[in-house]
């Protein structure tokens, strides 16, 4: 189980920690979403791509310990932890301002924007493997 975890994490957990450090710099470093708030949009777009890329990663190498997975399941339940994921990272969003003062969320319209582009991403992510994947069968 260990080995499985460490392998999706070496091959995988680059991509959404780019997104994560591209995020911090950008909002530490250079107040860009408070100068360019359509920045928030690709962000999300590009972590749900970045997540559900580590989530299928992880499941095909969790594949060794629990037998095949069926594709259309793997990307169903990429798609699901990814949402998880993204309703996980919004509820931080609101306690953060509740708790810590943040300014992180800006409301109803915003939480539903990020949830949208985030999956808007991971929908992107699980077509265009899917359909590399279906081109790579048939040759």
């Amino acid at each position: 189980m260990r080995n499985c975890l460490a392998k999706s994490l070496r091959h995988a957990a680059w991509a959404p920690l780019c997104v994560f450090v591209f995020y911090i710099i950008a909002t530490k470093g250079f107040n860009a979403y408070l100068i360019y708030p359509w920045l928030d949009m690709p962000t999300h777009f590009f972590g749900g791509i970045a997540i559900t890329y580590f989530y299928l990663i992880a499941t095909r190498y969790s594949q060794v310990m629990i037998g095949n997975i069926p594709g259309l399941i793997q990307c169903l339940m990429c798609l699901g932890l990814t949402a998880t994921t993204a309703i996980f990272w919004e509820f931080l969003e609101f306690g953060s301002d509740l708790l810590l003062g943040t300014k992180m969320n800006l409301g109803v319209s915003d939480t539903l924007s990020d949830l949208f582009f985030g999956l808007v991403g991971a929908g992107a992510l699980i077509a265009t493997i899917s359909f590399f994947e279906d081109v790579k069968s048939k040759t």
